[in-house]
């Protein structure tokens, strides 16, 4: 079966931010919307996308402040982003999706979630969390400013080492430099402003308003947004499921590709069911 055919266009945000997405036409199967995480792309769901693209129609989109959308200064919020990729749903004429999303992406999926339930037939809640706790505010203001004062080359190693096993660096040194790259290109005020975002980031309140069915996956190894936090978040999400990816640190998007498209294959399942979880 040949793939389906992706088209890129740009579509405006209430503000009139640009936002830039694709979409992997494939009438009549499920649909999916990936967020990325901060300061990368939709690049870093490539071999996700690989894995499932023949089964289900795709929507891949860069946040405002990143990749190839507007770099537009902030301040940012959670609520701000959903109402961005509710915007790109308008341009798609789509109603509604299963949502994945990855450490900030994760969180904006949440964000999304709470605002537009209807809009989401299910979540796949990836390497993030709801709270990033007591620290947060000083963790994040801690990275914006090495970010100001030494530039994100300066923080590429200590990104990549929490991002990929060891062994995944060694075996795949193109994908990792790939990622890498993108990490520096940022807009610095942009990354700045999402830092900013994650630091106040709070939807603890709104997860235990989920119907829909969500699965919390998690790398065992993630020490970003740690085991204990998705097992939170897991808790609080009355019919969620959880999986733990061995090995796995906090990009397993695209560390454990096959591993990602197995559960969400099962929350597809859920969707053709009418199965809710709760």
């Amino acid at each position: 079966m040949p793939s389906p055919t992706p088209v890129t266009r740009t579509t405006r945000a209430a503000d009139g931010c640009v936002l830039s997405y694709t979409v992997g036409v494939n009438p009549g199967k499920p649909r999916i919307a990936f967020v990325h995480s901060l300061a990368m792309s939709h690049a870093i769901w490539r071999e996700v996308v690989g894995e499932i693209q023949n089964e289900t129609e795709v929507l891949l989109f860069d946040c405002r402040g990143h990749g190839d959308s507007e770099r537009r200064p902030g301040p940012y919020t959670l609520e701000g982003f959903a109402q961005d990729l509710s915007a790109i749903f308008d341009a798609c004429q789509w109603e509604s999706s299963t949502i994945a999303g990855c450490s900030m992406g994760g969180c904006v999926a949440q964000a999304f979630a709470a605002a537009y339930p209807a809009r989401v037939r299910s979540l796949a809640l990836i390497d993030t969390t709801s709270w990033y706790g007591q620290t947060a505010l000083e963790d994040w203001n801690g990275r914006s400013a090495k970010a100001a004062a030494n530039g994100l080359a300066s923080m590429v190693d200590f990104q990549l080492n929490r991002w990929f096993s060891d062994g995944f660096r060694e075996a795949h040194p193109d994908r990792t430099q790939e990622l890498a790259e993108i990490f520096r290109r940022n807009d610095i005020a942009c990354y700045q402003a999402a830092c900013e975002m994650l630091a106040h980031a709070d939807v603890r309140t709104a997860r235990r308003s989920f119907r829909m069915p969500v699965a919390v996956i998690v790398g065992e190894e993630d020490y970003a947004t740690p085991l204990h936090m998705a097992r939170d978040l897991h808790e609080a999400v009355t019919g969620s499921t959880l999986t733990v990816i061995a090995g796995g640190r906090h990009l397993t998007p695209v560390q454990c590709p096959v591993e990602i498209a197995a559960v969400l294959r099962l929350l597809l399942d859920d969707n053709r069911s009418g199965t809710q979880g709760r």
